[in-house]
Formats: structure tokens, C-alpha cells, sequence
């Protein structure tokens, strides 16, 4: 889920019937198993109970009802809605910026640096941001011993963002476009033979099946982000409203501790696996360092003062 939102994003997908109960579909693109998934369900279990069981969400985990890229726009137009959509506004891409923010200290404040704009930006496309959680930081999953950007050139390399399409374009590597749901068919066929994303990802597809190497960049921690359709919102009744609120904040303090919580764990599983957990070496953390900084620099062209602003209000934290 922006994504604040680059590099995955869940949505709310909404229907209002006629009637006292309102339901609405959530869908997300991951196992209901992942802990963004059993986070959310935590939260649609919370509005039931505040609310009486007069909103009912309906969790729709692992790309059931829609596939990813099909999420936003589906909550924008009033179905259901926000994914990956850097290609639509830089904006939605500044936490897929590698090596902008690596921990979760730092992605927290560039989280709260860019939350206004996302408001607005997302406000103007008939939509809402209720939370957002990051995933943990991301590293490389590959066959191949990485000493170096160089030795990249030619992967299979699984893109599933604008931010990881251009990693691939900077190091040489062949990017094809491959959601979360899909990643372990992709691997087994050939289809890519390597890709970034958390350990997380690693867990729940399998990868350790197929690839024993995950290189532990901690490159940045992309977060998926929850967001409705404004005119389904508007239309609840105020302590609905309030209701929703308050479970979302909730979720998403609960949602920033447990991502924390289960990084490790996720390593620890990928390792009872037989995968190696590798740190980079100083030349391969210098190399993409350097394609970070191209990244940030083509970003802030391409996002003009808000970028701006928003990279100033975050290094400002620091």
C-alpha cells in the first residue's frame, strides 16, 4: 500500500448499500497469514466491535479480489483502491527512494514528513489515507554472489515497482513485472531469478525453495498504506467515522511494532530454511548508494517543490 507508497500498497476497496449495516471489501495482495494481513483483519475486527456491526469489512487477502495493481484505482473510482502509482505522482514513490531511510527510525520520519502531501495529493483523486505500515528492509534475493553492482548485470530481476524497474535499468539487470502473489510460480518457471523486497516476502513465497541468497541491503522500508474511498467515508455517520479512526491509528502503532518484532523472525525462518543471510560488502553497498543517489536526484526533478519540501521537512528530523 505508496506508496509513502512505492514499492507495495494495500487498499479499501468500498460498497455502501442501502440499508443500517455498510459493508465494505477490503482487499489485499498478500497471505492472509502475512502480518500486514493479520494486522488488517485486526482492524476490521476492531471497527465491528466500535461500531456495533453497523461497518463491515470483509478482508479479501492474497490478490483474491483484486491483483495489486488494480487496487487504487479501484478505490478511487469508487469499487474498491491504492497501490503502486509512482509512474502517476512521484509522490506516492518517496519511500522506495533506496538508501533515503533504512531503518525504522527513519522511515518513521519520513513518514511523518510526507503524510500532509499524501493527504492532499490522495484527497484531490477522491481518496483517503487511513494508516500505513512499512515492511521490513528490503535486500537482494539471488543465485549469484554479489561482490559488487557489476555482478547484477543480466538477472531475471522481479520488478514490482517504478523504484525496483529502475534499479534494474541503473545495474544491467532485466526487470519483469511480477506481484507478490506470484513470485513463487515465477521463480520455479525461470521467469526471474532474483529480486529485493523483505524477509518477509522471502517467507511467504517460498523463496528459500529456489534461491539461498538474501543479501541484507536495507535499502529502504517501502510501506503499505490503507486508504478508502473519500465518498464512502464521508458517508458514515460521525462516530462511525470516528470509529474508523481510532481502529486505524491503532493499527497502525500495532502495525510499526510488529513489522519491527517479526523482521528478525522472518530471518530467522528464511535461515532454518537453508538460506544464507549475507551482509554486502563494502563495494556493493557503495555501488548502490551510488544508484540510490541517482534515484533521489531524478525523483526530485520529477516531484518539483513538494519533493522538496518533503525531503527538506525530513532531514530537518534528523
Amino acid at each position: 500500500m505508496k506508496r509513502l507508497l512505492a514499492a507495495f500498497a494495500i487498499g479499501l476497496a468500498v460498497a455502501s448499500p442501502a440499508g443500517a449495516q455498510t459493508k465494505w471489501d477490503l482487499p489485499t495482495a498478500y497471505p492472509a497469514n502475512n502480518f500486514h494481513t493479520e494486522n488488517i483483519q485486526q482492524f476490521a475486527n476492531d471497527v465491528d466491535k466500535a461500531t456495533g456491526g453497523k461497518l463491515k469489512i470483509q478482508v479479501h487477502a492474497n490478490a483474491s479480489l483484486f491483483k495489486a495493481p488494480e487496487i487504487k484505482r479501484a478505490v478511487q473510482g469508487g469499487q474498491a483502491l491504492l497501490v503502486n502509482f509512482e509512474n502517476e505522482d512521484p509522490l506516492y514513490g518517496v519511500d522506495g527512494i533506496p538508501f533515503l531511510a533504512t531503518s525504522y527510525g527513519e522511515s518513521l520520519k519520513l513518514y511523518k514528513a510526507s503524510r500532509k502531501a499524501l493527504d492532499d495529493k490522495l484527497a484531490k483523486q477522491n481518496m483517503k489515507l487511513l494508516y500505513a505500515v512499512p515492511w521490513g528492509p528490503q535486500g537482494i534475493y539471488t543465485k549469484r554472489t554479489l561482490a559488487s553492482v557489476a555482478d547484477m548485470k543480466g538477472l531475471k530481476w522481479r520488478a514490482y515497482s517504478p523504484a525496483t524497474s529502475k534499479i534494474a535499468e541503473l545495474v544491467g539487470a532485466q526487470p519483469v513485472t511480477v506481484q507478490a502473489a506470484e513470485v513463487s510460480q515465477a521463480l520455479a518457471t525461470g521467469v526471474v531469478d532474483s529480486y529485493m523486497s523483505s524477509g518477509a516476502t522471502g517467507f511467504d513465497s517460498k523463496t528459500y525453495e529456489h534461491i539461498k541468497n538474501w543479501y541484507d541491503t536495507q535499502a529502504w522500508l517501502p510501506k503499505n498504506a490503507i486508504i478508502v474511498n473519500a465518498k464512502a467515508f464521508d458517508a458514515l455517520d460521525k462516530p462511525t467515522q470516528q470509529a474508523v479512526l481510532k481502529a486505524a491509528a491503532d493499527a497502525e502503532a500495532r502495525g510499526w511494532k510488529l513489522s519491527e518484532e517479526k523482521n528478525n523472525w522472518y530471518l530467522d525462518q528464511l535461515k532454518s530454511k537453508g538460506m544464507v543471510i549475507i551482509k554486502p560488502s563494502d563495494q556493493l553497498t557503495a555501488d548502490l548508494r551510488r544508484v540510490g543517489n541517482v534515484m533521489l536526484a531524478e525523483w526530485q526533478r520529477k516531484s518539483g517543490d513538494d519533493g522538496r519540501k518533503v525531503i527538506e521537512a525530513y532531514r530537518n528530523q534528523q
